[in-house]
């Protein structure tokens, strides 16, 4: 809960909305001088509710339950009016009389055409409502809107039941309806047993389409304004405002101290309650896993089969050319088959079956070397297994002819290798190619029948180039709308949810943009030096920003109305964006309502985040710049997504983001191989979430503990030197972490002591000799293991370099295997 914002009086809040009309931050392009209101902004909660432009907000202060703002302005002397109903944790009731209500709005819109009378659009929305929900009639406003203009309100076109005008194409009309005087029974507080809701747009008529909501920017679902909080114990939140208020007269400044302490819990609480939503969302994730593996159990993949090609279903349709009763190889292009010479009979073989050939001349005879397809023989991942492995195959053949040419004869007998060979890669080429667009066409789904509106106003993307592509609303997964705010071009962007054919490849991303200002220069333009810079090119540029962010509004209202708001276009919230490098280069990532996406650079990355299972952060440690993040999806079997190269002071800000969006999350300092990862939880599910499911990702893990206590383990049991070995000649040189804690320990226990100055001078010369004499009688190699190495000092030195070596391999392997999981 905002209790500050409690405190706020509607009048004044009124006040900040109409200072706001001013400022340049809020209303963008738009001239402001040229803006007033229509009447003073209008906030109301807290049971007092009128549901008329006439009242104007009170004194009182702001109470959360239903709060109904409505706000009208007037531009360049021609009035626009809006209102919205704002809901916070409201009960089912509630929620179902406002889905009602959207509902009679749409009637309105949808009814609000050329031709019509006013009174028969009210009398549509109160039939409707009247089968929906008879109980409700009584508390509906008696008009549902009225005609706008110069006039905010005009009398003779209310859209009531006694107004028997006809709308008229580009007639403006100030919709707007609602319930008043309902009742809320299961509330506690008095404020929040009467309550009322109101929406409201401006709208233009149209000739066949419904009117066009001109305010359609400001969105008015249930989700976009109902605020749904946390269930809190609002009791003992009352009882230490008590509390605090009835000691703070006994306290005096110890008030001070208070304020200190809730300072510092709220610091704390912060972390803490990220920490706790994780730990939540962490079992409900595990939960949520098990049972949808448990509905795919048992369900197979059906696995693929290589095709089996037949080159002639009868001999009858083998050619009867003299080539073939001749022996010599022959390319059917017809029949995409091959016939070779075996053992004196002509014998078939499809183009698919042949691997790749080779020729070569060597002195006077050419070689062609043919190999095949057969079990065993790479064939790729996705070209399946043969139908019958058992079969006999046929590996390579090899054919050999003289280049000698015999009297009489018209050319050599190699030309028949050669011709062979430039017909089979002909052939080969042109089949690969139809293969690979039967490969692209083959999990395409097929799109429903499109209907094309004939009117006029229907929205429509024209390319400049006259590219044709037909977009089902039904095959739009996520539709974006990015401003040309902070950007040189300003795009539309559909993520469908099945792929179309352009050209000869699939996209599931289709984005139309157009640019906004020169992204390139060409520096070898003679150009005045100024010209770049005056006052009339950039508001040239700011015209046409405003110009192009207008049309492309204008569309996707449309689309949103046409379709009744099942399609909605979605704006990256650029202020949450933070660089990365989900492919080659580092882009901006910008999270959206439901996405993060950067559709600025191709090609574009689009990750829906109902989609995600879990974000894993990797290679978080303080020493380094960057960390990466991969998406893994609730499909195990659809492959991770990674966004590299994210910069350190971000993590925070990325992970309260997440957080927000109820989505899971981990880190580690070590980079995975996802692949290898999401395989053995495919194929062994069961195991996986009994051994804890994905907790094994998180740094305080049992597993993770177990393994350091291992490693500990290790350390603590390493190689030991003996009091002899302490004494040789490596003993200052080289040391163990257990020796050093140890001499710790004693010499914070013996302190004060005589022997607390260390070594005397006999024991430092006698280390000085042996050092000299280790220097003196330097051994290679060989020497060293042919007298059979040194003492225990040299012995506890190799296990040192060893372990060292060994660290260093290990450390290695890590960054190639994240390597190669790239």
């Amino acid at each position: 809960m905002y209790p500050g914002l409690l405190q706020v009086k509607h009048a004044k809040l009124a006040e900040g909305v109409e200072q706001a009309m001013s400022d340049k931050k809020y209303v963008g392009n738009y001239d402001t001088q040229q803006i007033e209101p229509c009447y003073p902004p209008i906030i109301q909660s807290g049971g007092n509710y009128a549901l008329k432009f006439s009242v104007s907000s009170d004194k009182s202060p702001m109470h959360f339950g239903a709060i109904v703002c409505c706000m009208g302005v007037r531009y360049k002397n021609y009035c626009s009016n809006i209102c919205r109903t704002f809901m916070v944790n409201p009960p089912e009731k509630m929620q179902k009389e406002y889905e009602l209500l959207l509902e009679l709005f749409d009637k309105l819109i949808s009814t609000l055409k050329a031709g019509v009378k006013l009174c028969d659009v009210y009398e549509e929305v109160y039939k409707h409502a009247k089968s929906k929900k008879p109980d409700l009639v009584d508390r509906l406003t008696k008009a549902v809107g009225f005609g706008t203009g110069i006039e905010f309100r005009e009398s003779a076109l209310l859209i009531g039941p006694k107004t028997t005008i006809t709308a008229k194409k580009g007639q403006v009309f100030n919709a707007n309806l609602g319930f008043s005087d309902l009742k809320n029974n299961t509330a506690s507080d008095e404020g929040s047993k009467k309550y009322a809701l109101f929406i409201g747009d401006t709208v233009v008529v149209n000739e066949d389409l419904p009117a066009t909501i001109l305010t359609a920017s400001s969105k008015k679902k249930l989700k976009n304004v109902g605020v749904f909080l946390k269930d809190d114990d609002d009791g003992d939140d009352d009882e230490e405002e008590d509390t605090k208020e009835d000691t703070s007269e006994l306290l005096g400044r110890g008030k001070r101290t208070a304020i200190l302490d809730s300072k510092l819990r709220s610091e704390q609480s912060t972390e803490e309650k990220r920490k706790e939503h994780q730990k939540e969302l962490a079992v409900a994730m595990n939960e949520a896993a098990k049972e949808r593996l448990a509905l795919l159990k048992g369900k197979k993949e059906d696995q693929k089969v290589r095709k089996s090609t037949v080159s002639y279903r009868s001999s009858n349709l083998i050619p009867r050319e003299p080539e073939i009763a001749e022996l010599k190889i022959y390319v059917d292009r017809k029949y995409e088959t091959v016939i070779l010479p075996i053992y004196g009979m002509p014998v078939p073989f499809h183009i698919s079956m042949i691997k790749n050939i080779s020729q070569s001349v060597e002195g006077d005879y050419t070689y062609l070397r043919i190999n095949f397809f057969h079990p065993g023989s790479s064939i790729g991942k996705s070209d399946g297994i043969f139908p019958n492995p058992d079969a006999v195959f046929l590996k390579e053949v090899t054919y050999r002819s003289t280049n000698t040419k015999e009297p009489g004869e018209l050319s050599a007998p190699s030309s028949n290798l050669n011709t062979a060979f430039r017909l089979i890669k002909e052939v080969q080429k042109k089949f690969k190619t139809r293969e690979a667009e039967e490969k692209e066409k083959e999990d395409l789904v097929k799109q429903d029948t499109l209907i094309v509106s004939n009117n006029k106003s229907n929205p429509k993307y024209t390319s400049v180039r006259g590219d044709k592509v037909d977009i089902l609303y039904n095959n739009i997964k996520n539709a974006f709308f990015q401003p040309c705010e902070g950007e040189m071009i300003i795009l539309l962007h559909f993520h469908l949810r099945h792929a179309i054919m352009f050209g000869k490849k699939k996209h599931v991303d289709v984005q139309f943009y157009t640019e906004v200002g020169e992204i390139t220069t060409d520096l070898g333009k003679h150009q005045h030096m100024h010209d770049r810079d005056d006052l009339s090119a950039e508001q040239a540029e700011r015209e046409l920003r405003h110009k192009l962010t207008s049309a492309f509004k204008s569309f996707t209202e449309k689309v949103e109305t046409m379709t009744k708001h099942q399609i909605e276009f979605d704006t990256p919230f650029r202020e949450l964006g933070f660089p990365g490098a989900p492919f080659r280069s580092t882009v901006l990532l910008q999270p959206t309502s439901g996405c993060v996406v950067n559709l600025t650079e191709w090609p574009p990355f689009v990750i829906v985040l109902d989609e995600v299972e879990l974000v894993h952060f990797e290679r978080v440690q303080f020493h380094l710049k960057n960390f990466d993040m991969v998406f893994v999806f609730k499909d195990y079997s659809k492959k991770t997504s990674m966004i590299n190269a994210i910069p350190m002071q971000m993590l925070d800000h990325v992970k309260e983001w997440l957080n927000s969006c109820d989505i899971r999350y981990s880190e580690g300092v070590q980079s995975l191989n996802w692949a290898k990862v999401m395989k053995t939880i495919i194929d062994d599910p069961d195991g996986f979430f009994e051994q804890g499911g994905w907790s094994f990702l998180d740094p305080d893990s049992d597993a993770e503990n177990e393994q350091e206590e291992e490693e500990d383990s290790e350390d603590d049991g390493a190689y030991a030197p003996t009091d002899e070995e302490l004494g040789s000649e490596e003993e200052s040189e080289d040391y163990s972490e257990g020796d050093s804690e140890a001499s710790d320990s004693e010499y914070s226990e013996d302190l004060g002591t005589s022997e607390e100055s260390g070594k005397d001078w006999s024991d430092l010369e006698r280390e000085a000799a042996e050092a000299d004499k280790d220097a003196n009688d330097f051994q290679d190699e060989y020497t060293k293991q042919k007298k059979g190495g040194g003492g225990g000092g040299s012995s506890y030195r190799d296990k040192y370099n060893d372990r060292k070596r060994l660290n260093r391999k290990s450390s290695l392997k890590l960054g190639k295997d994240r390597h190669m999981s790239k």
